[in-house]
């Protein structure tokens, strides 16, 4: 394809869903001398709240914490659906005039810094062909996960299965499935959001999983939300809830930390409360890892296991042998029939987006990195990914993120320097980047950036520590180099640890 005239930017975002447009709105009032474009492969804003359209799709965060500081959720919904959350971060963008810098369906496929010239020359592909562009920094918020295809495990006979198959994250809208027979293959969050919203319509939904997980029912409206809003005007009302929601998340996680087995005897007791004790909820719902190992599934209003209690869905925990044209045969040798099968198996992890990066010619392989402040990765100057928390609300980081990032183009302005590499020390001890034991980050551990076990090479999971670190904490703290373009290019190249 023939090249497009090249495009120059201050910053180039990758990515307008709900982290790019936070990002953006963060640019334009913290760094507003920065000129900033955003490519976005698909053809409208939202991200993973466009490309996922499965029944019931909505966040597992509360919306007074996933929802960006800046501006208040107010439609009530603690737990929003996913055509919510897209009109929320598509009226953010309108409203900013942040809408006007996107160029959509138009894939980065490779991103190649020059240290000479201190600049990222970025390749995209479009409706229009190939272009480069131009930026002093590259902020990454394309997402962790492939778009492309989700994980699907490798089942003995699926093609002898004479219904359908369809990935969640494959799921045509507007799909029929009422009055079939439904199996639904998998025990995480989208499990547990796809049983009750299918048994609506399905003749049945059968969860099938291999081993449980820990689910909590959780208010669908925030009583104290919704009483502040009554008193006080709407933006300290949300602060206010905001504030109790990320206190309470975060005594929650510590105290699964501290006391997992006093945790899962209370989670087990509220499901046996929930279910009834005929219900065998030591088979269903106990799981062999601890509190937070994984994420904890929520059902708003109690909505899974209102399906369970009436008879329109049910739960088998057991292995899959083989699928059969009727449906799937266990290792215990029973048979579930199905009609449609739905693999709710997880998402490939990938860094990047998956376009190809470069520094100073030498391709970038993230195993080999380390990540600073959960944010940059060692020896890659100017670029920072969007990376939320595994125990909060995705947004909570992404904020953090979009403001260390400002603060960092504004000081380099100030000091007249060009571009910043984090430089980690030689003697550094390394640890994987998640101590979590979901599926879908233990296949990809291998593939990852790792971490340090010290700050600010450790990637902390505790919101109020990393916003008095990216807020107010040192910019120059000895292990991020700042560099003027020339000076430090030649054939030295970028130093890979500080001496």
């Amino acid at each position: 394809m023939a090249d497009n005239h090249a495009q120059s930017v201050d910053v180039l975002i990758v990515g307008a869903g709900i982290s790019g447009i936070g990002t953006a709105w963060h640019l334009q009032h913290r760094a507003p001398g920065q000129s900033y474009a955003i490519i976005e492969a698909r053809a409208q804003i939202g991200g993973t709240w466009d490309l996922f359209r499965y029944p019931g799709i909505r966040s597992d965060s509360d919306m007074y914490t996933f929802g960006y500081n800046f501006r208040p959720w107010v439609d009530g919904k603690v737990f929003a659906d996913g055509p919510s959350i897209r009109r929320y971060v598509t009226d953010t963008a309108r409203e900013a005039g942040i809408d006007q810098h996107i160029q959509f369906n138009t894939r980065v496929i490779a991103a190649s810094w020059d240290s000479r010239t201190a600049r990222w020359t970025v390749t995209a592909e479009g409706p229009g062909g190939r272009q480069a562009i131009s930026a002093r920094f590259l902020m990454i918020c394309s997402g962790y996960y492939r778009y492309e295809q989700g994980y699907m495990p490798e089942f003995e006979g699926l093609a002898d299965f004479a219904g359908e198959i369809i990935h969640p994250q494959k799921w045509p809208e507007g799909h029929d499935y009422a009055g079939k027979r439904v199996v639904i293959i998998g025990s995480g969050a989208t499990a547990v959001t796809l049983v009750p919203a299918m048994a609506e319509k399905a003749a049945h939904v059968t969860m099938l999983q291999r081993s449980p997980s820990y689910i909590a029912a959780r208010p669908s409206r925030d009583a104290i939300a919704d009483a502040l809003r009554k008193f006080l005007p709407g933006r300290l009302a949300y602060t206010l809830s905001r504030v109790k929601n990320i206190t309470l998340s975060m005594f929650f996680f510590q105290l699964s930390r501290l006391w997992p087995d006093f945790v899962k005897r209370g989670v087990i007791k509220a499901i046996r409360a929930e279910l009834g004790e005929d219900f065998d909820v030591e088979r269903h719902f106990s799981p062999h890892y601890k509190p937070w190992d994984q994420r904890f599934c929520l059902a708003p209003d109690g909505d899974f296991f209102a399906a369970l209690k009436g008879g329109k869905a049910s739960i088998v925990t057991d292995h899959i042998e083989r699928f059969e044209r009727a449906g799937i045969r266990l290792k215990s040798g029973a048979l579930i029939e199905a009609d449609l099968i739905v693999p709710a198996t997880g998402l490939e992890m990938q860094v990047g987006g998956g376009m190809d990066i470069s520094v100073d010619g030498e391709a970038l392989v993230p195993a080999d990195k380390i990540t600073y402040r959960g944010m940059m990765l060692s020896g890659v100057p100017n670029a920072a990914l969007a990376f939320g928390y595994t125990n909060a609300s995705w947004t909570l980081k992404i904020d953090l993120t979009a403001e260390r990032v400002c603060r960092l183009l504004n000081h380099m302005q100030r000091q007249g320097q060009d571009y910043c590499v984090p430089v980690p020390p030689a003697d550094i001890e390394l640890a994987p980047l998640l101590d979590f034991s979901s599926g879908y980050v233990q296949r990809a551990l291998p593939h990852l950036p790792r971490q340090g076990t010290k700050a600010p090479w450790r990637t902390y999971q505790n919101y109020v520590q990393d916003m008095l670190t990216i807020r107010y904490g040192r910019l120059e703290d000895g292990h991020l180099q700042f560099r003027k373009a020339q000076a430090d290019a030649g054939e030295a190249g970028l130093p890979r640890a500080a001496e």
